[in-house]
């Protein structure tokens, strides 16, 4: 069945089975008895369709701004970054609705006598119990480990919250089970054993590295388990890097209308037909949705087409629009519009538009033809691919110190090849580390590895942009405070006319005073509202430059449990630095 009809499936299911949310409500037994159901693999796969639900869809790739971190500028500031978040009374992701469906399916599925039933569908529960528990300790660190339904007067209710090692420990043991009874098929909308594997590759990376950075101890066997998840899924030769033109593969990944599953793992469906639909279109074209832009630090991670550094180059920081996008990795023109763009069913080319992107570095990832702006975009959304996998193995190998070059040309190669771009050479980038890449991690070590941590890091943001990696890289890093930084935009000298892609015609014009008389086919940017770095003196576009940005190294990794929930279970104690004076 494919995905998309299991989400509608789920919705059903899930008002059979819950008349809310609240993790303390029975299910109403006259819809749905135990002993009535979970008979079958039929009603198996019934009740586990409701599970898909809770994987991200293309809101949240799109429209959370946290996931984008420094990727990424809009007109508006999310609270993460600026350090504005409070303890809210309830909600914040203190949700629990989930796991109390995921246990009780799990609770009874015994009452199918078909095994090999129960073990596939059992391992697709356990598979979502440890992606439940993921988010869970990314958000707020410790948290109560419940692996059965608890009843409204149970005890456990009110236990205290259990370690991060020993909730890391049960997830471990939900989806080691889920790789072993998912099945081998493969599937780009379903739960299979490769999916298990995906998942394992992430959350061991994520895990191993938070506590690495963060010193919290016993991590090298977590990003050990990790390599060893991401090495199955790379030797079992399932999934490959999807090839095409070096200069359209990239992109043909992301534009697909039905997702490419020789490299995607699992990917959230769309279709016309259904209907179900996203607007990536809308929220990156029109100027009511954000304006995002690539922020310019990005821009300048991108290396030059012969593997060189972009910012090895002094004159780097005053290049202008063309002038810094030439010779550079296929990917910088499959992820932005550079000059000789055209968008897709168009023959004109463009140039980015400063009336819906705030940096000038205007996205063509995920961007379909005109005829999906209104909202009805319907390319699939990506969750898991092969690539991610690859990056992980790579630098979960090069934190353990045990990275070779034979390991970089089965990972990190075969990525750059999809762009023809020159392999990663290890020994010359720990023998000269890109002192660009240091300033943005300070905290990577000066260890013997140090340059190809910086250099896995830079594929890493270059190739995951805006697939909702990037805030918890910085997470994981303890790397919060680049969100402090400014977010730079474009370059330019200072007020003027710009011809942005070298045709001869005149694109933009940036202004003082009254508004030039207007010419049919340029954009018009008075200065102030497009701020620059020196004022009419030039420099990078800066946004929001009115907006504090703060980040609290004490508190801001972790969310706040909320208030309410605080008051109900007194064993539970605040993450640290949140305050508690709602209570």
């Amino acid at each position: 069945m494919r995905l998309i009809n299991r989400y509608v499936l789920g919705f059903l299911v899930m008002g059979l089975v819950a008349c809310n949310d609240d993790y303390l409500e029975r299910y109403p037994l006259a819809e749905l008895a135990p002993e009535n159901y979970f008979n079958n693999a039929t009603e198996l796969e019934n009740y586990t369709n409701a599970f898909y639900n809770e994987l991200p869809d293309a809101l949240a790739i799109h429209y959370n701004a946290p996931n984008q971190a420094d990727d990424e500028a809009r007109s508006t500031v999310a609270d993460e970054i600026q350090g504005t978040r409070i303890t809210p009374a309830s909600g914040g992701g203190w949700d629990w609705s989930e796991l109390r469906r995921i246990n009780f399916y799990l609770e009874n599925s015994h009452k199918c006598t078909d095994e090999a039933a129960r073990l596939r569908y059992d391992g697709v529960a356990r598979f979502f119990r440890a992606y439940f528990y993921f988010d869970k300790i990314v958000r707020f660190g410790d948290v109560p480990w419940y692996d059965s339904v608890l009843e409204i007067d149970d005890e456990g209710l009110a236990k205290a919250r259990d370690s991060r090692n020993f909730v890391f420990d049960k997830m471990l043991e939900d989806i080691d089970f889920a790789i072993a009874n998912c099945p081998i098929e493969k599937s780009g909308q379903l739960i299979t054993k490769w999916t298990a594997l995906a998942l394992k590759s992430r959350m061991c990376l994520f895990e191993g590295t938070y506590r690495k950075y963060h010193e919290l101890g016993n991590w090298e066997s977590v990003l050990d388990n990790c390599i060893t998840a991401s090495e199955e899924l790379m030797d079992a030769g399932v999934y490959s890097i999807y090839k095409s033109d070096p200069n359209t593969a990239y992109q043909e990944l992301f534009i697909a209308e039905d997702a490419i599953t020789s490299e995607m793992i699992l990917a959230r469906q769309y279709s016309i037909a259904i209907p179900l639909v996203h607007s990536a279109n809308f929220y990156i074209l029109s100027a009511s949705y954000g304006r995002p832009g690539v922020e310019k630090s990005l821009i300048d991670s991108y290396l030059m087409a012969d593997g060189s550094r972009f910012t090895d180059n002094p004159s780097y920081k005053t290049m202008q629009f063309y002038e810094e996008t030439q010779n550079r990795d296929p990917r910088l023109a499959q992820t932005v519009r550079t000059p000789g763009y055209k968008r897709i069913g168009e023959n004109k080319t463009s140039v980015p538009d400063f009336a819906t992107c705030v940096t000038g570095y205007q996205y063509v990832k995920y961007v379909l033809a005109p005829n999906f702006d209104t909202g009805n975009s319907t390319n699939d959304m990506p969750i898991f691919r092969y690539a991610e996998v690859l990056l992980n193995f790579a630098e979960a190998k090069a934190e353990r110190e045990t990275l070779t070059q034979a390991d970089i040309d089965k990972s990190i190669k075969l990525i750059r090849d999809r762009v023809a771009m020159p392999n990663l050479d290890m020994a010359a980038a720990n023998g000269m580390p890109d002192t660009y890449l240091a300033a943005q991690y300070p905290n990577v070590s000066t260890g013997a590895n140090k340059g190809v941590i910086l250099e896995i890091r830079r594929e890493r943001r270059i190739e995951m942009i805006k697939e909702g990696l990037r805030y918890r890289d910085l997470l994981r890093w303890k790397e919060g405070e680049r969100l402090e930084k400014p977010f730079y935009g474009m370059y330019f000298p200072g007020t003027g006319e710009y011809d942005l892609d070298h045709d001869g015609v005149i694109d933009l014009v940036i202004y003082e005073g009254t508004k030039p008389t207007t010419v049919p086919g340029r954009q018009y940017q008075k200065l102030g509202e497009l701020v620059l770095e020196n004022g009419a003196s030039g420099g990078r576009i800066i946004n929001n430059p009115s907006i504090l940005k703060s980040w609290n190294e004490a508190k801001d990794y972790l969310y706040p449990i909320p208030t309410q929930d605080l008051l109900l279970n007194p064993n539970l104690v605040q993450n640290p630095g949140w305050d508690n004076s709602g209570i």
